[in-house]
């Protein structure tokens, strides 16, 4: 990986199970290079996966299977913009159903805990609409979701006093 700045994500062993979920799931991903460790370490044997390259989305990663004593949390996540509710409800139950769990506001996190955003962009245009009281409308109901409903985005965006005819 030729990469300057790369994102390392720590795993308990199982790197390339979760490099080759995320190249299925993503577009734009895919797994690179499989390194062995060249000797014996703290969690691992000599011939054991160490590191993983992948890129996720566009963005170049690597797995290092350091073993049980760091946890992903959810002060790191990758936040995918979606087109549409289809790929929104296929991003997320793709996540949620391999072992994941659903989580606030379009967050959910994988079966290696791992935390994504699923974002529609039309959430973050709303968000951002310069009609204040629509992007209040418009975030008030993204709290209340787990998995982002476009629907109600737009319905939300359209509301009393809206800027977005």
């Amino acid at each position: 990986m030729t990469a300057r700045n790369t994102i390392c994500l720590w795993y308990d062993g199982d790197a390339v199970d979760a490099a080759n979920f995320y190249a299925r799931t993503f577009p734009d991903s895919a797994v690179g290079a499989i390194l062995h460790a060249p000797g014996d370490y703290p969690d691992g044997s000599q011939g054991d996966v160490l590191v993983v390259e992948f890129t996720v989305a566009g963005i170049p990663c690597i797995g290092l299977n350091g073993g049980p004593h760091f946890k992903h949390s959810e002060a790191f996540s990758f936040q995918i913009a979606t087109d549409d509710q289809a790929e929104t409800d296929r991003l997320w139950n793709a996540i949620v159903d391999n072992g994941g769990q659903e989580s606030e506001c379009g967050w959910c996190k994988d079966r290696w805990g791992l935390s994504w955003q699923i974002t529609p962009r039309v959430l973050t245009a709303a968000i951002a609409d310069p009609d204040r009281a629509t992007a209040k409308r418009v975030f008030d109901a993204m709290m209340t979701m787990r998995k982002i409903d476009i629907a109600a985005i737009e319905a939300a965006r359209s509301g009393p006093g809206s800027s977005a005819g």
